[in-house]
């Protein structure tokens, strides 16, 4: 061999988080962990926050600056290196250079990106806005394609999908932006006919939404504006679903090179503190969920069975968290899944993996190992 070959570089590997939703601060918080776990012997890491504007920033490589701190909740504005600045990603497949502009000055290229891991929650990153692009750019990326991103976020077109498959859902009732715009009374006149077939309380939600921002659970009619607002400040377009009386019980879904997997399950208890599972008991209370679920062997393979499907039902990638309520009667009704679940320290995703054998940093490879080996386009 020649003295002067060189190795092989690193696959390089663009973190991207933040993003325009209001999901900003959870997805910064999860980029923090995923930073910390990625194994920079095996791979080179570029860092870029997405501004609650929509800027694109080169950041600090600081998980530790990344995390909920003092129920501060974090932000990519407090991580970028340049007030201005923006990252570059070309549309172009022949191309993967990333290049970083400052106002006056020449612009500086990044290097080229192997693979990016989006760390978006919500609209503009987790619907297949972000997904679309990569596409056209070329790149390589970590989970759900544009088509399983998209009916991933849309809860009302996610349950269309599931039951036509055989997936059993629940009641619910969406409300579009037209209708409440033009027709308050008549919307309104709508949720009361579905309360009085499915009684209250009901809980309504944006449609488009995730990390349970915006929910509110309504017992009567009395503060139903007051829910439908809350919900529309995050997405024009609300879901009405009745109480579902039973546990609830997640599952993981892991692309291996087989196929998809599914995790032991978890169930996530009763929280006495608040009325639902809600942000605040997700995020800055640190509910913990019971890992595995105590549901017995058959239930168990049950929902895993309902959480591959759900996976196949929607063309996901890479992972998903599927989220079901267990009934009285021992039936599973599937509530949502997450395209792009939680990473955070007390998230369930992971968990329910590492409960499963998988531990948190080969978790984080496996995912990136799995993007590097799909090609973009029709797959």
């Amino acid at each position: 061999m020649s003295e002067n070959t060189q190795s092989p570089r690193k696959p390089r590997v663009a973190v991207v988080f933040g993003g325009r939703s209001s999901e900003h601060a959870i997805s910064v918080v999860t980029a923090g962990a995923v930073l910390s776990a990625i194994d920079r012997d095996k791979y080179d890491v570029l860092p870029i926050g997405i501004t609650t504007d929509g800027r694109w920033a080169l950041t600090a490589d600081a998980p530790e600056r990344m995390a909920i701190a003092d129920r501060k909740l974090p932000n990519v504005a407090e991580l970028a290196e340049s007030e201005q600045g923006g990252v570059v990603l070309p549309v172009d497949p022949s191309s993967r250079e990333v290049v970083l502009t400052e106002p006056g000055q020449v612009p500086t290229a990044l290097g080229e990106v192997d693979v990016v891991f989006p760390m978006l929650h919500g609209p503009y990153g987790e619907d297949g806005t972000l997904q679309g692009l990569l596409e056209l750019s070329g790149v390589p990326y970590v989970g759900a394609g544009v088509l399983a991103s998209a009916v991933g976020q849309d809860k009302e077109y996610m349950k269309r999908v599931f039951t036509s498959f055989g997936l059993p859902v629940g009641p619910y009732e969406v409300i579009r932006p037209r209708e409440w715009e033009q027709n308050p009374a008549a919307a309104r006149k709508k949720i009361v006919e579905f309360a009085a077939d499915h009684g209250w309380p009901l809980f309504v939600k944006p449609a488009r939404g995730g990390s349970s921002m915006g929910i509110t659970k309504v017992d009567d009619l009395s503060g139903l504006d007051e829910a439908i607002e809350e919900a529309r400040r995050h997405d024009p377009k609300i879901l009405v679903e009745s109480l579902l009386r039973g546990r609830e019980i997640e599952c993981g879904v892991l692309e291996f090179e087989d196929g998809p997997r599914a995790s032991v399950p978890a169930e996530i208890p009763p929280v006495t503190n608040h009325d639902f599972y809600d942000f605040e008991a997700k995020y800055i209370d640190s509910a913990s969920g019971i890992v595995p679920a105590p549901i017995g062997d058959e239930a168990t393979a049950e929902v895993q069975r309902l959480a591959v499907l759900a996976y196949e039902a929607v063309s996901c990638e890479g992972l998903v968290r599927a989220d079901f309520f267990l009934t009285e009667d021992g039936d599973f009704v599937i509530n949502e899944i997450n395209t792009m679940p939680g990473f955070t320290p007390i998230s369930m995703y992971p968990r329910m993996w590492q409960e499963s054998g998988v531990s948190y940093p080969e978790l984080v490879d496996r995912l990136i190992q799995a993007a590097l080996t799909r090609s973009t386009g029709l797959r």
